[in-house]
């Protein structure tokens, strides 16, 4: 019978790490990863300078006869930003490196015996940009709303106190959504498919995004996520979601 506990997922993304200094992927890996450098950085050295101000604008909005909830809301609002910084960096940066990252899941597709997949190279990205690009966006979409309901809930008193696990939880998903999408891509699987797959092992899958999550928190091992990621999910998805589906 299938496991479908979360303790089952970290050990994806820990064996797409030890894949990181493969020769046979290390373009593929060192692209992505200077791609992510720039944009990490780039985002949260704006994301530190601004925090300040967005937090204060945010409680202006409040009733003048509700400031004493300032420090009680203060964190919960800080959890949102902070989860919306987060995922904001995963959309821009895979965006941006998403052609690569499409010819990273497939490479780790080929060296575990995948068939059928498009014989694209590294030097064939501009080709892949119109595909990956959509597919992004796809999952824009997908995220956009459910992200407004919970930044709602974020201002609701008393309902409040849940969000940041709500966003956690949430962006645990995404996470696994956003990376195991390459693999399923490639393999000409929809997305709406994809999420039917990836919901049928929803414990594992939520177990990889969340180790995706917290590693984003811990500075400089973040820098790795992008590679480290595309690579386990691509495993979690030939190993699991692919032979459960055959």
């Amino acid at each position: 019978m299938q496991s479908t506990t979360p303790g089952t997922g970290p050990g994806y993304f820990l064996k797409g790490l030890t894949y990181l200094t493969n020769p046979e992927i290390r373009w593929f890996v060192l692209l992505p990863l200077l791609i992510n450098v720039v944009v990490f950085g780039s985002l949260i050295t704006y994301a530190w300078q601004q925090m300040g101000s967005w937090m204060d604008q945010m409680m202006s909005w409040l009733p003048g006869w509700l400031s004493f909830l300032e420090y009680m809301i203060w964190p919960f609002l800080f959890s949102a930003i902070l989860g919306a910084v987060f995922f904001t960096f995963t959309i821009v940066g895979n965006l941006i490196a998403a052609p690569f990252n499409g010819l990273l899941s497939e490479k780790i597709q080929k060296m575990h015996g995948a068939s059928e997949l498009p014989e694209y190279e590294l030097k064939d990205w501009l080709i892949l940009v119109p595909r990956t690009v959509g597919r992004e966006l796809t999952k824009i979409v997908y995220y956009l709303p459910r992200a407004v309901l919970l930044l709602i809930i974020s201002f609701i008193p008393v309902v409040n106190l849940t969000s940041p696990f709500l966003w956690f939880a949430f962006n645990s998903w995404m996470m696994s959504i956003q990376y195991c999408d390459y693999a399923a891509d490639n393999r000409g699987v929809s997305f709406k498919s994809m999420l039917f797959r990836l919901k049928s092992d929803k414990g594992r899958v939520w177990g990889f995004g969340a180790t995706v999550t917290l590693v984003l928190l811990v500075p400089f091992i973040n820098l790795l996520i992008m590679p480290a990621a595309v690579i386990g999910s691509t495993l979690l998805w030939e190993e699991r979601i692919e032979k459960n589906t055959a």
